[in-house]
């Protein structure tokens, strides 16, 4: 674990608070009753208060909840729900929301009478179980922080919450008054028909109480992704960019200049594995804020996917996979204790959940200055975009604005070639507000601290997914440390006749040729012809946005 204080000059360049401590505060003189009352329940069957992990653990194992696999990580399934259930998240429509949310497939409704009728049931509902209720924060900067009161009715969840959130002093426990309370019950399922709800699983988010009420469904990525979408409406209006990023800093001396990245990216486009460097300290793997003092990350642990996962390949998330770490819905290889990160039975979305201080470097506090470069990460299946092309500001906000990825054949049933997808700000489905707001604040900060943009196409190259193949890792790395250490500066660039990206004409580590994607296609006009379609995709995608920009600016 590495201090920030140590290359950052944190009290200087970013006035932050002490290191966040990672030893477990003492809540013995902290009732459970007042935690309770917080969360407007009268009583419960049984009350368990700020656990340590290790009475979680215990707790777990004898409610059967997992086992232990042979590093000392719970293995826990999550039940029929193996994955965030988009179509069953609500935002409450009320005073505050309906003017301000970007209503719509992504921001449904839910009526304001309908979730408090459903938050009496849930309370009611666990007057007659055992649950685990803990007190956590959401923010690495003080000024910006959610202070969290958090119910579930498993030791799992609650170990859950404890590795994904910040883990609360002594004495901030001693004066705890939270600002979001959160009821995950999985075992309770609405009535459609009486709830409001489409199913019996659901996620709902009443902004104006202050309320996460999560119900039916046991994945627990739905309790971090309520708490990141609540961030997403809140921070904006403090003038803080809430972002979907993985974040990441030079190692440096201090007598150097603090160095910090940003890797924006949908899934599958490596954001993890670039963004998890040795030579550069980990800020956090996926969500941060940016406000006029720097970065920091709104969480104290990583949630990482492990398919397909070896040691090799992922050092960092193989070695924090010990006791104290979460495995979902993963197997044993037969007669062992021994995770086979290959088995994919349950589901393609197995996940890891651990405390940030489980990677070795990681920065503690979780902050850094701001950004000096920022990725555009995309897997182009169709094999037309650069490897690496550098953004003017206008370029990053219309790309940030588009999200774009590619699906290729086997990642989903019907998918037989490469499908273009787009997911505004790289994660449309935790922004409550217009994309366009997001957008704006992005291009005024890059303005504001001369940051470097670049897009990244970590997909395929000499033809579209089965044809071509897969930008190699090594080219990509090289790459991404080019533009970290500025040796693109005395390299002509040239423009890409179709999206308008501006290419650089050699980069150390890589082949000429594959920095200009038409090099790489045996036919070229084969290769034209492919890369006017996406670029018609990005044009039709672009037209409802301009149209809903125009809409909210005239609102």
């Amino acid at each position: 674990m590495i201090n920030a204080d140590s290359f950052l000059n944190i009290k200087t360049n970013y006035d932050m608070v002490a290191e966040v401590k990672v030893q477990r505060p003492t809540v013995a003189e902290i009732p459970g009753e007042k935690a309770l009352a917080f969360l407007k329940i009268s009583d419960v069957n049984e009350l368990h208060f700020q656990l340590s992990p290790a009475e979680l653990i215990e707790h777990a194992l004898r409610n059967a909840e997992g086992q232990l696999t042979d590093t000392g990580a719970l293995m826990c399934a999550t039940g029929q729900f193996t994955g965030r259930s988009p179509k069953d998240r609500y935002i409450v429509e009320d005073d505050l929301t309906t003017a301000n949310v970007d209503w719509g497939s992504v921001n449904l409704s839910f009526n304001e009478a309908q979730f408090d009728r459903l938050h009496r049931k849930m309370c009611h509902f666990v007057e007659y179980h055992k649950v685990y209720v803990r007190y956590a924060l959401a923010g690495a900067d003080p000024n910006y922080q959610l202070k969290l009161c958090m119910l579930t009715t498993s030791a799992w969840q609650n170990l859950f919450c404890d590795n994904m959130f910040l883990r609360p002093s002594d004495e901030e426990l001693a004066d705890f008054t939270p600002d979001f309370t959160i009821l995950a019950i999985p075992e309770f399922q609405a009535i459609p028909g009486e709830d409001g709800t489409r199913s019996s699983n659901f996620a709902i988010l009443n902004l104006s109480k202050r309320v996460i009420l999560i119900g039916g469904t046991g994945y627990a990525g739905e309790i971090k992704k309520g708490v990141f979408s609540a961030l997403n409406f809140l921070l904006p209006q403090q003038n803080v960019l809430s972002m979907h990023c993985s974040a990441n800093v030079g190692l440096g001396t201090e007598s150097q200049e603090p160095d910090v990245a940003l890797f924006f990216g949908l899934s599958g486009t490596g954001k993890t594995t670039l963004s998890a460097d040795p030579e550069r300290g980990l800020i956090g793997d996926d969500e941060h804020g940016w406000s006029n003092r720097g970065i920091f990350n709104f969480e104290g642990g990583c949630y990482a996917k492990v398919v397909n996962l070896t040691r090799g390949q992922e050092q960092q998330i193989f070695d924090a996979i010990r006791y104290g770490s979460i495995v979902e819905n993963t197997c044993f290889l037969p007669n062992t204790h021994t995770v086979d990160y290959s088995d994919t039975s349950l589901t393609e979305n197995t996940r890891t959940s651990y405390p940030i201080n489980f990677i070795d470097n990681a920065v503690v506090p979780s902050v850094g200055t701001h950004p000096r470069n920022i990725f555009f990460l995309t897997c182009d299946a169709f094999g037309v975009l650069p490897p690496i092309s550098r953004l003017t500001t206008e370029q990053a906000m219309d790309y940030f604005v588009l999200g774009y990825t590619a699906k290729v054949a086997g990642t989903e049933m019907g998918v037989t070639e490469p499908q273009a997808t787009f997911s505004a700000c790289f994660g449309a489905a935790f922004m409550p507000l217009p994309p366009a707001t997001y957008a704006q604040m992005l291009g005024d900060k890059i303005r504001q601290h001369g940051v470097n943009v670049w897009s990244i196409n970590t997909g395929w190259t000499g033809g579209g997914c089965g044809v071509g193949h897969r930008m190699k890792l090594a080219h990509t790395r090289a790459m991404i440390r080019a533009a970290l250490t500025n040796a693109f500066a005395d390299i002509p660039f040239v423009e890409h006749p179709v999206f308008g990206l501006s290419m650089p004409t050699a980069c150390p580590g890589v082949p000429a040729s594959v920095l200009d994607p038409r090099q790489t296609w045996a036919d070229p006009a084969a290769y034209d012809a492919k890369a006017q379609q996406l670029n018609s995709l990005f044009i039709n995608k672009r037209q409802p946005n301009a149209e809903h920009h125009k809409t909210s600016q005239n609102a």
